[in-house]
């Protein structure tokens, strides 16, 4: 299946072009029959009998346009450009004024996502029915299994992941936020364990959060009944929010970090870090609870604000 092409009033050229693509009964024709197969430009000149230099300034347009692909190949008696469908529909929004409406996307991420990680003992992944792989291995880190972790700790490191930016072109970031349920790591756990966790967005330090302790004096909301007493339960709703006049921490200003500064665009993952920073005064580890643990019925959550 080709790709859709979506367009909106601000982008002039691209509708431009495609205006005229479409303009011409014979260009029509062309992408009738590259929808069924991929045709040189001589094969499209003799099936519209049309004079291949005719052919040839049809598929420049089209190409122009972003409608087709024009790729030159090797061929028997030299090189051949041959053409294919690039798109199967093509929407233009007319609503101009949705530029000027402050939209939120959200994405989810579950907490066993994660791209890469430098995590160290007492360190481990869990789902709803126990252990994955064995407590202080790292092997289990890389584990298929990870993918449906609902928590994962680590006494110190970090784990980071990419996430879709799906922020629409030709938009203005306003703001961009991170949520999570998260405490200190501790082993089995300790109310009063601090941990100073910080949060990189595109290799920009954002902030850091205390966490005050590893919480487990009593069972989570959602933790499952698997789950062992005496181990870490649940944590705090934390969230991290980098704004145009800087990164706050639960509504409280604690750097100058503005949101301009992340290199966010539509066409580029957004890289997420979080752990202890390796000065860090109190580099107590970290807990990441899914919504099927702790507190709080969430993943790890990502919204652009534009």
């Amino acid at each position: 299946m080709a790709k859709p092409l979506s367009l909106d009033l601000a982008d002039t050229q691209e509708i431009c072009n495609i205006g005229k693509a479409l303009s011409s009964p014979v260009r029509l024709e062309i992408l009738k029959l590259l929808y069924v197969e991929s045709l040189s430009i001589v094969e499209i000149s003799e099936k519209l009998c049309i004079a291949p230099s005719s052919a040839a300034l049809h598929v420049k347009i089209l190409e122009t346009a972003g409608l087709i692909n024009a790729e030159v190949q090797p061929g028997t008696r030299g090189a051949v450009k041959l053409c294919s469908r690039k798109r199967d529909t093509v929407t233009i929004n007319l609503a101009d004024i949705a530029r000027y409406v402050h939209e939120v996307v959200t994405v989810d991420m579950p907490v066993g996502a994660y791209s890469i990680c430098d995590v160290r003992p007492t360190c481990g992944i869990a789902d709803e029915n126990g252990m994955i792989g064995n407590e202080d291995s790292l092997t289990c880190f890389y584990l298929p299994e990870r993918f449906g972790a609902q928590l994962l700790w680590s006494s110190g490191g970090y784990v980071e992941y990419r996430f879709p930016s799906k922020l629409p072109k030709n938009r203005i970031l306003q703001s961009i936020s991170f949520t999570a349920e998260i405490c200190s790591e501790a082993a089995n756990y300790r109310e009063d364990w601090k941990s100073e966790i910080t949060l990189w967005i595109n290799g920009v330090e954002c902030g850091t959060f205390l966490s005050p302790g590893d919480f487990g004096a009593r069972r989570g909301r959602y933790t499952p009944k698997t789950w062992v007493s005496g181990s870490t339960q649940y944590g705090l709703l934390t969230c991290w929010s980098v704004r145009a006049d800087g990164c706050y921490i639960n509504d409280e200003r604690v750097s100058d970090v503005t949101v301009g500064k992340l290199g966010i665009s539509p066409d580029k993952a957004i890289i997420l870090r979080i752990g202890n920073k390796e000065d860090a005064q109190y580099a107590g580890g970290f807990n990441l609870f899914g919504k099927k643990f702790g507190d709080y019925p969430q993943d790890l959550v990502l919204s652009l604000e534009y």
